[in-house]
């Protein structure tokens, strides 16, 4: 029953656009929107755990699922992200970095990937702002697997702002 609550807790805290992704019964949905409005400590611990008493109706094994999925989608995009500032600064730190790259990924366009890295280095060397440091990530960025989830290319476009 405890496990229960600690459940409708984590999806009180959830947003609505969430919630309703879950497709839970109307009565809980109903009774997790009643405990945001709720400020008196009393009141919403009664609240919790009438919520929890409405979780041993639903199968929560799709609720947990759900849960441990969104939380996995931060992670791998910080990992992604990771992998290519690494071969970001690889290939602009050593010479042979590029070449290192383009053997991992012989279907990479080399002639760009070649102009993106010499304008980055000049750039570094006089000083100027990191524009073509940052195309450079955004190019490698389009190049990886799993290109098409986008985040990281976001955070990459919010630094040019």
């Amino acid at each position: 029953m405890l496990d229960l609550q600690d459940l409708g807790a984590r999806l009180v805290a959830l947003d609505a656009r969430r919630l309703a992704e879950l497709d839970l019964p109307e009565r809980l949905a109903d009774a997790l929107e009643a405990v945001r409005s709720i400020k008196a400590h009393e009141g919403r611990r009664r609240q919790m755990q009438y919520i929890g008493r409405l979780m041993r109706d639903v199968d929560a094994a799709p609720i947990v699922a759900a849960l441990a999925r969104w939380d996995e989608g931060p992670r791998v995009a910080k990992a992604r992200f990771a992998t290519l500032e690494h071969w970001r600064d690889h290939i602009l730190a050593d010479d042979d970095g590029l070449a290192d790259y383009l053997a991992r990924h012989p279907d990479a366009p080399r002639d760009a990937l070649v102009t993106l890295v010499r304008d980055a280095r000049a750039e570094r060397a006089a000083g100027r702002p990191p524009r073509d440091f940052r195309a450079l990530f955004r190019a490698l960025d389009k190049l990886e697997p799993g290109a098409d989830a986008r985040p990281i290319a976001t955070v990459a476009d919010a630094d040019d702002e």
